[in-house]
């Protein structure tokens, strides 16, 4: 397929390469100039304006937007909104929140646009390990994304499928259509307020065992403990292995002592949205919310189980610390 791509950040640019990898040919366009030279040189066909981009597609064309959510994300849907004809497909592939999924997808009906909201988890790896596509919106318009989709999604690997799962469906493969819009960014919304809980475990659990050399202790209850060993050792046939578990040994060799880490560690929307969804539902989310109240007490006063959350944070997505 042929796809515009707008915003070739970490995200966006490794989806290019992923994309053209595949077979795709990708419309590129980013305010920077010189990331669409990068690209360009990838193989990429470059644009340097929406409206360029626009007359580089044949319809129905289809704009994968990816760019920090928020103003930006309003003004590129909004600007694509007029530029755009009716039965093209507007892909807003950010973390933007699910009810303006909604709004957005009512408003481009009416004007015969499609609009699809699609969660994306996979950070800086995804490139060379798929990504985690999580889509909202119209069935007709999923269905025909659905290559873009194939390409972008890591496919069934080495992982068996849960016994019992029905046969034909995507979820296996890495990407699934959860519902009408607003229901893909809603379900990565959950899925980044379970990350901040599972990540904040990891983080106070490896803090604990950091301190367990304390001289407040009895000296009999003393462990100098090899940390990044530890965390080698849980990634075999614990029941507490992960990716996430993955990233902090790889950060622990490199680092034993975070050095290159304050602690100050950011909370994106997603974080506080899935709270105010527990809110509204009437559902206790005890977990989720410590772990978000956690991100603002470390801004405060950090501590090494913070130090944890920010090498997590850079290993998975790239992202840096909280400004002072």
């Amino acid at each position: 397929m042929k796809i515009g791509m707008i915003g070739l950040g970490r995200m966006g640019g490794n989806m290019v390469k992923r994309l053209m990898k595949g077979g795709h040919e990708c419309v590129v366009y980013d305010p920077n100039a010189a990331q669409v030279a990068l690209y360009e040189k990838e193989g990429a066909i470059p644009s340097h304006s929406l409206e360029e981009m626009v007359k580089k597609l044949t319809g129905p064309r289809v704009f994968w937007i990816m760019v920090p959510a928020g103003d930006i994300t309003e003004q590129t849907v909004q600007a694509l909104a007029k530029l755009s004809q009716p039965g093209d497909i507007l892909i807003d592939g950010g973390n933007s929140n699910y009810k303006d999924a909604v709004r957005r997808a009512a408003q481009l009906q009416k004007e015969g646009r499609f609009f699809v909201d699609c969660g994306t988890s996979g950070g800086v790896w995804g490139a060379d390990r798929g990504y985690c596509l999580m889509v909202g919106g119209d069935k007709k318009a999923f269905q025909t994304i659905e290559p873009i989709l194939k390409t972008l999604s890591p496919g069934q690997g080495d992982i068996v499928p849960t016994a019992g799962l029905p046969a034909g469906g995507t979820a296996s493969q890495g990407y699934l259509h959860c519902g009408p819009a607003g229901a893909g960014h809603f379900v990565k919304m959950i899925h980044n307020g379970i990350e901040y809980g599972v990540m904040q475990a990891y983080a106070e659990g490896f803090d604990i065992l950091k301190n367990a050399g304390s001289m407040e202790l009895p000296e009999a209850h003393r462990f100098d403990l090899n940390l990044s060993a530890i965390s080698e050792l849980w990634r075999r046939g614990s029941v507490i292995s992960s990716w996430l578990l993955d990233l902090t040994a790889m950060a622990l060799v490199e680092d034993p002592a975070l050095s290159k880490y304050e602690g100050r560690v950011p909370d994106s929307g997603e974080g506080r949205w899935t709270v105010q969804a527990a809110v509204e539902e009437a559902v206790p989310a005890v977990v989720l919310s410590a772990a978000l109240y956690e991100r603002f007490r470390s801004r405060e006063k950090s501590s090494y189980a913070d130090k944890i959350l920010s090498a997590m944070r850079a290993k998975f997505g790239g992202h840096s610390e909280a400004p002072k």
